[in-house]
C-alpha cells in the first residue's frame, strides 16, 4: 500500500524554514552541492528559455544541484507545453465545433485546454518541490549565505559555545 499524506519535505527546506515541526532531522540524508546542472540538449525553444530564466534564480536561492537536472528539465518541458497549449487556445478558442455523421453540430472543450491544465498541474508539483510557489515559499527563509558561509545548514549545526 502507498504512502499517505503529503510527500516528505527535503531536509534543506526544513532547515531553511526553521524546522517548524521540531522533529529530529535525518542525519544521513544526502546533501548535494549547490551547482548548476548542464541544460539537456533535448530542451528546445520555450523549454530552453525557461531553463535559462529559472536556473539563476534557483542558484541564488541555493536550492539547485546537478542531481536536480531531470526534475528541472521536466518542469521546463511542462512549462513549454503549457505555453504552446495556451497559444493554441488563444488562436482557436476554448471550444471546438464538431459535426456528427447525422449533421448535428455540438461544441466541446478544445483538447488544448486539457493539455494546458495537465501541464499546469505538473508545473505546480515541480515548483513546490523547489520551494517556488507562493505557499511553499512562505515556509522557506532566505537561502542566501550570510557572513561568508556557503552552506545555510552550517550556522544551524555550528557549536557556538
Amino acid at each position: 500500500m502507498g504512502r499517505r499524506g503529503p510527500p516528505p519535505k527535503p531536509t534543506h527546506l526544513k532547515l531553511l524554514a526553521g524546522n517548524p515541526g521540531r522533529k529530529p532531522l535525518p542525519p544521513d540524508e544526502p546533501q548535494p552541492e549547490v551547482a548548476e546542472p548542464k541544460c539537456p540538449a533535448h530542451l528546445k525553444g520555450e523549454a530552453r528559455r525557461e531553463w535559462k530564466r529559472i536556473v539563476p534564480e534557483l542558484l541564488d536561492l541555493r536550492v539547485l544541484s546537478r542531481v536536480d537536472r531531470a526534475a528541472l528539465a521536466a518542469y521546463c518541458q511542462a512549462y513549454a507545453r503549457w505555453v504552446d497549449a495556451e497559444e493554441i487556445i488563444r488562436r482557436e478558442g476554448l471550444l471546438v465545433v464538431y459535426e456528427t455523421k447525422g449533421g448535428t453540430l455540438y461544441q466541446q472543450q478544445h483538447p488544448a485546454v486539457g493539455i494546458a491544465n495537465e501541464a499546469l498541474r505538473q508545473m505546480k508539483g515541480f515548483l513546490t518541490e523547489f520551494g517556488l510557489t507562493p505557499a511553499s515559499r512562505t515556509r522557506v527563509r532566505s537561502m542566501k549565505p550570510k557572513d561568508g558561509h556557503s552552506d545555510p545548514a552550517e550556522e544551524f549545526f555550528t557549536d557556538t559555545a
